[in-house]
């Protein structure tokens, strides 16, 4: 009778391989890391609790002037009231949405061009000072501007993307700046067009820059939002804020800024998820 090869192939590759237990230095390093994570996550609620309970005690004391800055025990009706009957989540949902779309198109125009300019270094030289002198400008002087071209509704959008564009085509187009020359050459000296170094040296080569821009852009497109609405939405976080200041209402203001610093973590740890999974991928 004859064996099977492949069957005794499978039984010999089911065996079981025992594993090594870690090292006693690497255990009490990973405990070590353990705790340290553990120190900086009660060390951050502190310092939240420890503001809280300060900015209570300075209102509740009249230190500072409660009408004009609130308290946190204050904070909580109001929120309820608004998410019950001032259409809180609408006004989130606002304020989200279009930071979203700011954001998006920030980040999609900002590479585009960073690429253009990459490519072409006449089309590089002639934009250069343009693009410094528009980073540069106040951006906030373009809202009346937008209001007029873009309406009450897109120049909240219009807004996000001017503020963020340009940070984006700059950090980008360094990015691509910094990739080191020796992979190009070598990718020409193999044959690629410039299509093909660009895709597959320059953009992967540029992950972590990409990043970092992308960390940064989340922040300054809720920047242009929050102003673009201050300005001319109907809607939106920065709606309540300065219909709220405008009625000295300052529990609305207080707690719309609240939302305002919950959503823009939010956003920020997502970014931060993104990366974590994006650096994994290229490592």
């Amino acid at each position: 009778m004859e064996l099977n090869p492949t069957a005794a192939a499978g039984t010999a590759i089911k065996q079981p391989v025992p594993t090594q237990a870690p090292s006693p230095e690497y255990a009490a390093y990973l405990k070590r890391q353990k705790n340290r994570q553990t120190l900086i996550s009660a060390s951050r609620l502190f310092l939240l609790a420890a503001f809280l309970v300060t900015w209570e005690i300075v209102a509740r004391t009249h230190m500072v002037n409660p009408m004009l800055t609130s308290y946190p025990s204050a904070i909580w009706p109001t929120f309820l009231d608004l998410l019950h009957n001032g259409n809180l989540l609408w006004h989130t949902w606002a304020t989200f949405k279009a930071t979203l779309i700011g954001f998006v198109i920030s980040m999609v125009a900002g590479v585009a061009i960073a690429a253009a300019l990459w490519w072409s270094d006449f089309v590089n030289k002639v934009l250069d000072p343009f693009l410094v002198i528009a980073n540069a400008m106040p951006k906030i002087a373009f809202v009346p501007i937008f209001y007029i071209w873009l309406g009450s509704e897109y120049s909240v959008y219009g807004m996000a993307v001017a503020i963020s564009v340009f940070i984006t085509i700059m950090v980008a187009y360094e990015g691509f700046r910094g990739i080191d020359y020796n992979k190009i050459k070598l990718a020409m000296t193999l044959g690629a067009s410039r299509w093909q170094i660009l895709t597959m040296v320059v953009l992967p080569g540029s992950v972590p820059t990409l990043l970092a821009a992308l960390k940064m852009n989340i922040g300054l497109a809720l920047v242009g939002v929050i102003v673009g609405e201050f300005q001319s939405a109907s809607e939106g976080l920065g709606f309540l804020i300065i219909n709220g200041s405008q009625v000295f209402k300052l529990n609305i203001v207080m707690t719309a800024i609240v939302i305002l610093g919950i959503l823009s973590g939010l956003m920020y740890m997502a970014v931060v998820r993104l990366e974590a999974a994006t650096t994994r991928r290229y490592a």
